[in-house]
């Protein structure tokens, strides 16, 4: 029964995990707001 439990408990914490890492982020491009001067280009030196 004990090592039930535990698997049972490690498969939760896997799935809650890769289910927290899969929310995050965003699958685009990033975009600048309007008005921004990102990206700025420098000069070389």
């Amino acid at each position: 029964m004990r090592p039930f439990v535990h698997l049972l408990l490690a498969v939760l914490v896997a799935v809650s995990l890769s289910l927290a890492l899969g929310a995050c982020g965003k699958k685009s491009d990033p975009e600048p707001p309007e008005g921004s001067e990102y990206p700025r280009h420098y000069p070389d030196q």
